[in-house]
């Protein structure tokens, strides 16, 4: 997958990647403490389970990615930060390794804040479908991560390392039997992150517009942080194409996310034993309230609205699946202008209307 092709500056070439994979590596919080045998058996059922995983996600979905089932990568936290970082290098536009060198001190700014929250991020994600890897993709599975959440919620490992690739093979399933996502989503982002072409007495201006209105809301009372209002501020300073192209990048994450969800409660019940209470416990810890500064971190990565994508998402094609079927929803994914629209998520019958 080639990075995306733009004229002007390109956000990726502004960072020194190389920086952010060895600093996020140092500033990653320590691995849960874990035996020998333990990291080399959850490593082998994560990929036994990835693999058993593959052909149950394809007969629920319809969505045949092809005879082979390709291996998935199971990674500690610095590896996934190594492998997130030339991920976003490419998809942003930075070349491979090498390729380009950013300004000395702005470019190591850079890397140093991208190292930091990727360090942030490290220690919370299990699992990951990297469409943009050298080779045409690749499915990460943070095994440190798969044992620290396992243990907390008190589940059964063998069952919730299954249920775990699940959702995470159902995106390798999405990219593969759909090549051109990756594709919507690169160009999406390369109008998200070229440089605005407006003049910046326009930007500030929107942007005092913008705090103007948050003022008038609050009323005078200071809101608690929240993934909303970092997504207002954004939009605030972009201009109109950046917008739609931001909706696009939301909208697409969140039924992706939302198929993945549906995929792995109707697919769980045959492969997992204990799905429901896995479930159920998972729930809760999504639902948990964080700490102040853990909740203005989350709020400021977008992980507030990345725990909404997976309740509307799924809300989304659990309601669309129920009227007309598997067979029928898969047109969704014919091609950019099936996705449905931001209106139309929280109103299903809306896409049913226009699409089919």
């Amino acid at each position: 997958m080639s990075p995306p092709a733009k004229s002007g500056f390109a956000v990726g070439r502004a960072v020194d990647w190389n920086l952010a994979a060895t600093l996020g590596g140092k500033l990653v919080r320590p691995e849960p403490a874990a035996t020998d045998y333990t990291r080399s058996q959850v490593i082998e059922q994560l990929t036994e389970s990835a693999r058993a995983s593959e052909l149950p996600v394809r007969e629920l979905t319809g969505l045949n990615e092809g005879g082979e089932i390709p291996e998935a990568r199971i990674v500690n936290r610095p590896q996934w930060i190594r492998a997130a970082a030339h991920s976003m290098r490419a998809m942003t536009g930075g070349g491979h390794d090498g390729d380009t060198k950013p300004g000395a001190i702005s470019g190591r700014i850079a890397g140093a804040q991208t190292g930091a929250v990727l360090a942030f991020v490290s220690s919370g994600i299990l699992g990951q479908y990297d469409p943009f890897s050298d080779g045409g993709g690749e499915l990460l599975l943070v095994y440190p991560n798969v044992i620290a959440v396992e243990r907390q919620l008190r589940v059964n490992p063998a069952d919730f390392r299954m249920w775990v690739c699940l959702h995470e093979v159902t995106h390798r399933v999405q990219f593969r039997a759909n090549p051109w996502l990756a594709d919507h989503m690169t160009n999406a982002l390369a109008v998200l992150t070229e440089d605005a072409a407006d003049d910046v007495t326009q930007v500030v201006g929107r942007l005092a517009e913008y705090l103007r209105d948050r003022r008038s809301v609050a009323k005078g009372q200071e809101p608690e942080p929240n993934s909303a209002g970092v997504l207002g501020l954004l939009r605030a300073v972009q201009s109109e194409p950046q917008r739609k192209a931001l909706d696009q990048l939301l909208v697409l994450g969140t039924l992706l996310e939302g198929h993945a969800e549906h995929v792995m409660d109707a697919v769980g019940p045959a492969v997992v034993p204990s799905v429901a209470a896995i479930r159920r416990r998972f729930d809760q810890r999504r639902e948990r309230k964080q700490p102040p500064l853990q909740r203005l971190m989350r709020a400021l990565l977008g992980i507030d609205a990345k725990m909404s994508q997976y309740t509307r998402g799924k809300a989304f094609v659990d309601d669309v699946v129920s009227r007309v079927g598997m067979q029928r929803f898969n047109a969704i994914w014919t091609d950019a202008e099936s996705l449905p629209l931001p209106s139309e998520i929280d109103e299903p019958l809306r896409w049913i209307d226009r699409v089919l």
